[in-house]
């Protein structure tokens, strides 16, 4: 227990003392900019889902 207690101090004087956090502003850009992204791949993935989708259904039409 005692390894648990001191792993878990020196993680927090490591995030405290070594860290170097962005501003505010940058936070807020690299948000937008993860958003936006997620955004984006997500309707990729959407539109690829549907072409393939719609080829699976005509060629299961074309076999029956």
């Amino acid at each position: 227990m005692s390894g648990l207690i001191t792993y878990v101090s020196e993680s927090y004087q490591e995030l405290k003392n070594h860290v170097t956090w962005p501003s505010y502003a940058d936070a807020q850009r690299l948000m937008v900019i993860v958003a936006v992204f997620s955004v984006v791949l997500s309707l990729a993935v959407y539109g690829i889902d549907q072409l393939f989708s719609g080829a699976i259904e005509s060629y299961f039409n074309w076999v029956k």
